[in-house]
């Protein structure tokens, strides 16, 4: 019972000490009201001062007010800086980059026959014929003509060269120009062309032999009398002698306007030169020679 008086009395002098200690403690100061007047006139703001990194850089876009004061206030300088990226993940899903390719070429076979590309190009000489004859402007009826039967010495004979071969003649090709592929030129004496051909004739200061429907130069059967314009093959038409058909032929020509030179039965250059023309105008073999294709064209044969 003691005990518990003593613990009692403890409790009770802490208890005093401490409301005593609250009473002397001092009091937070209030702030004190401003007057009524001082509230209506709001003081001026100051001016912000601009700092020398701002003044350097004034200066260096107007370097020519450096020395004149301005009245104005100086701004601000503001440097723009990058706009931030926003790096927060879209809720949308991207969509892939499909990137041009050259289209595939279609490789499979096509069942259709491909046209063949034609490009202009210079016209070759020595076309190939036309399976179909071209039929002639006016039918040409041949002529007896009164030639002159000589030599012309304005037109050179050809020199003779055994086995000469006409230049081109193996692309020429059918039966009709078989005369030409196989022509060698050849010389014998008299004896040998009259023991083997039958028909031999001078014509024009040169001598003839005839076979198999064409005239050839006989070389050799009269050196007296070799006078040879061309050497080669001239077509046997309608039985006339190598000079009449030169001459019709030439009177042809004369008349679609290829022939410009005389009629004189001779197979010179000037003639070969007009019946190439109207055989490449007329897509034959170029054979510059006297052929059956030819006098077919021209309306003779």
């Amino acid at each position: 019972m003691r005990r518990f008086l003593v613990l009692f009395c403890t409790l009770a002098l802490a208890c005093v000490g401490y409301a005593a200690h609250e009473e002397h403690k001092p009091e937070p100061k209030k702030k004190e009201a401003k007057p009524a007047e001082h509230s209506e006139h709001k003081p001026e703001p100051k001016k912000k001062e601009t700092k020398p990194a701002e003044h350097a850089a004034v200066r260096q876009r107007h370097p020519a007010n450096i020395n004149k004061p301005s009245t104005k206030p100086l701004k601000p300088v503001t440097q723009s800086s990058p706009r931030p990226r926003n790096l927060t993940p879209s809720t949308k899903p991207l969509k892939p980059v499909t990137q041009s390719s050259p289209r595939p070429r279609n490789l499979t076979p096509s069942t259709k026959p491909l046209k063949p590309v034609t490009q202009s190009s210079p016209r070759p000489r020595n076309l190939t014929p036309s399976t179909k004859p071209l039929k002639p402007v006016t039918p040409f009826h041949a002529y007896g003509l009164n030639l002159p039967n000589k030599p012309n010495p304005r037109i050179a004979t050809v020199k003779f060269q055994q086995n000469r071969r006409i230049q081109g003649s193996q692309n020429w090709q059918g039966k009709n120009y078989l005369a030409f592929r196989n022509y060698r030129s050849v010389w014998h004496d008299k004896f040998w062309w009259s023991n083997h051909y039958s028909r031999v004739i001078l014509v024009s200061g040169g001598w003839y032999y005839w076979n198999a429907g064409f005239w050839y130069p006989a070389w050799g059967y009269d050196p007296g009398n070799a006078y040879y314009p061309y050497d080669g093959p001239i077509y046997a038409y309608n039985n006339l002698p190598p000079n009449q058909v030169i001459g019709n032929v030439q009177l042809a020509l004369q008349q679609q306007g290829y022939y410009h030179g005389e009629v004189d039965g001779l197979l010179g250059p000037l003639s070969r030169a007009a019946i190439a023309d109207y055989q490449r105008d007329h897509r034959l073999y170029v054979t510059s020679a006297i052929d059956q294709p030819t006098l077919q064209s021209l309306g003779m044969a």
